[in-house]
């Protein structure tokens, strides 16, 4: 005979859910047997996903308190062995069972062990926190790609009659950044990045935000901006990088940065809306002479650079280039 323990269901015991089977001691073997699944048989643990496979725990299809409770523990015992694998969605699911089986009112509180919420709390928390670092770029503690991508799929939206709010994005890259590598060593290049992401994370509007897209290319997201205002902010993140007393890191570094903005729509494809035309317009500033900000003026639709660079020569034939249909 044989039963299966899940610790973390009992008082005192860990966290883990432990789905092996282990031989039942004699003085044990009076107690009613914990119904088992047959060998090879997945469980659903009373609750409408796919099998988990591993977990051989049935919850009492009783509706008695304890019964319920017992349904509680097996849900939890399902997101436990679910979480452990990464399958975060079908271990919320089962957390939200459990919680839901813990708060319903026929529940007796001495049916449904502390250790049981304490569980279900915990895990919920480590899923949040794994969600959130799955969003983090792990260098410079900004945002990475996939929750740019994910943000600016929101900001989109989908198509309405009404006026959509005004979101304008930037790509900034750094200048020359193979020679800081090359020249100081990639430990000071990742100190660089670092510094770079909190001077261009001032003065963002209320939810724009800074995300590396890459490399050494991010990407600023400001949403509820005019397009002029867009321009004016990232000019003066641009200064601020240029201005930055790089000196303190290496006697003669100087890091500055080149920057495309544009808008959602703004020539943009399905998978990122707004980020190939500031692509496009990042190369144009490149072209141009590097540490300057290009965008395309709503005016008359004319290419310019911000700020002092605005005089440069040469831009028209990088905006050939950039724009070569145009």
């Amino acid at each position: 005979m044989v039963c299966v323990r899940l610790a973390g269901l009992l008082h005192g015991r860990g966290s883990a859910a432990v789905t092996a089977a282990e031989p039942a001691r004699s003085e044990e073997a009076a107690r009613p047997a914990t119904p088992t699944t047959p060998p090879g048989t997945a469980v659903t643990c009373g609750f409408p996903t796919s099998p988990i496979v591993g977990l051989d725990a049935v919850p009492s299809a009783e509706t008695t308190p304890d019964g319920r409770a017992d349904q509680a523990r097996a849900h939890e015992a399902a997101a436990e062995v679910l979480a452990d694998r990464g399958d975060w969605r079908r271990a919320y699911h089962h957390l939200k069972a459990a919680v839901s089986l813990v708060r319903d009112e026929q529940t007796l509180p001495a049916s449904v062990p502390d250790q049981l919420r304490i569980e279900v709390d915990r895990l919920r928390r480590e899923r949040a926190e794994a969600r959130e670092q799955s969003r983090r770029d792990s260098l410079t503690a900004t945002w990475n790609r996939r929750y740019l991508d994910e943000r600016l799929g929101t900001l989109r939206g989908e198509p309405t009659g009404e006026a959509a709010e005004q979101v304008c994005v930037a790509l900034a890259d750094v200048d020359h950044f193979k020679q800081v590598n090359d020249t100081h060593g990639h430990a000071l290049g990742d100190e660089v990045l670092r510094r770079l992401v909190d001077l261009m994370s001032e003065g963002l509007p209320e939810d724009g935000f800074c995300a590396r897209y890459g490399g050494e290319e991010f990407a600023l997201v400001l949403p509820g901006l005019e397009p002029a205002e867009a321009v004016r902010v990232c000019e003066e993140a641009r200064a601020r990088v240029d201005a930055h007393p790089w000196h303190e890191i290496a006697e003669d570094l100087r890091v500055t940065v080149s920057v495309g903005v544009a808008c959602l729509g703004d020539g943009g494809c399905p998978g990122s809306p707004g980020l190939d035309a500031a692509d496009a317009l990042l190369y144009v500033a490149k072209r141009a002479g590097r540490n300057a900000v290009a965008y395309r003026d709503g005016a008359d639709g004319e290419v310019r650079l911000a700020g002092a660079a605005g005089g440069r020569r040469g831009i028209g034939a990088a905006v050939r280039r950039a724009f070569p249909s145009a």
